[in-house]
């Protein structure tokens, strides 16, 4: 397929800020967004046309994807059926099969592991005896975690004791999950991969990530990793790429375990999506990822991944961007709110990206 020309649409499933910097980007192009989504959120503020209907609305779905020229999707947890449904009348980029492996943990690891990418060891649980015996093939402590949905530290307990083991079901209310055996590491580090339709593939450089309460509090440039831990991260992430046949931008969380580690990289879970930890190219990068990922979808050249400035993005959570006139006052830095309502616990409100002269590779 050729690419897209400026004026035509891309349709977006999810309507939070993702989808709201992706429609930003997409404009800096010359392309328009439609967002459809169940509810309206942040992305509605900047596009040019917006659906609301639920996402088992297949009808409705299709009806949308009429309107656009290719559809893809601001979030993991978008129905398959969903998107099979666009796809039924206009491309979706990324494809399905990405949706289908992020969205079930157990899938999830069983396919990356299945590429001889190292994962941490897990068991699938669905009953109080698999439990145990998971907790007894893997040691303890461990994380339990549904195997669906769940996100920012949600959906999982950690098991500490075989005293935890009676009610660790009950604390995420008896749903399918697998038990994930601890990992010792360093550091947790995200590669950001743009796969365009050639399969040509570029490299955000990699980010120091840090969270608090469960949630991404900062990602940091560059990571203080090795040349060869760096490109180890590049090739892992890119044969996730290449397997799932992927177009966009494609997040790889991984835990950096030290050279000297037996497996100095292990890969603890992917987003079929442009990414939290990514927010800092906006402000480092000539072209950042959501450009990257609208010009991986609409067929265009990809842009250069190279960062310009060493960058520290800092999440704003909740009440903390009250403080958004003294935000605005820093210097050296670029303030982004999403546009939200109510401040309330744990929700992400916006992000400030801190840059400064660029040291490192």
């Amino acid at each position: 397929m050729s690419a897209l020309p400026p004026g035509s649409t891309i349709g977006i499933l999810g309507g939070g800020q993702l989808g709201r910097m992706l429609a930003m980007a997409a404009a800096r192009l010359g392309l328009r967004c439609h967002i459809y989504s169940d509810h309206s959120g942040p992305a509605f503020d900047v596009a040019a046309a917006s659906t609301l209907g639920a996402y088992d609305d297949l009808d409705t779905v299709r009806r949308f994807a009429e309107t656009v020229d290719v559809v893809t999707y601001e979030f993991e947890n978008v129905p398959c059926a969903t998107a099979e449904a666009a796809a039924q009348v206009k491309p979706v980029r990324p494809g399905v099969k990405a949706l289908e492996v992020a969205q079930d943990r157990l899938v999830e690891k069983t396919f990356i592991s299945g590429l001889a990418i190292p994962v941490a060891p897990f068991a699938k649980v669905d009953c109080d005896a698999s439990l145990n015996q998971a907790a007894g093939a893997l040691g303890l402590p461990a994380i339990l975690k549904t195997r669906r949905l769940g996100y920012d530290g949600k959906g999982q307990v950690r098991i500490t004791s075989t005293a935890d083991l009676a009610c660790a079901r009950a604390a995420i209310a008896n749903a399918p999950a697998i038990l994930e055996g601890m990992v010792g590491f360093e550091i947790e580090v995200s590669v950001l991969v743009v796969r365009g339709l050639s399969g040509e593939m570029r490299f955000y450089d990699i980010p120091h990530n840090t969270h608090a309460n469960g949630i991404l509090d900062t990602s940091t440039v560059p990571a203080p990793i090795t040349h060869e831990t760096r490109e180890r991260a590049f090739a892992l992430a890119g044969t996730i790429a290449a397997a799932l046949d992927y177009v966009g931008v494609l997040a790889v969380e991984m835990f950096a375990c030290g050279e000297a580690a037996s497996a100095p990289l292990i890969v603890n879970e992917i987003a079929p999506r442009v990414h939290n930890s990514g927010h800092w190219t906006i402000d480092a990068c000539a072209v950042n990822q959501f450009e990257n990922h609208i010009r991986a979808v609409a067929g265009w050249p990809l842009g250069p991944a190279e960062r310009h400035s060493n960058a520290v993005m800092t999440n704003l959570i909740g009440a903390d961007v009250d403080a958004w006139e003294q935000l605005a006052a820093e210097p050296a830095s670029g303030l982004h709110l999403y546009g939200k309502n109510d401040p309330r616990p744990g929700r992400k409100m916006g992000h400030i990206t801190r840059i400064s002269p660029k040291t490192g590779d």
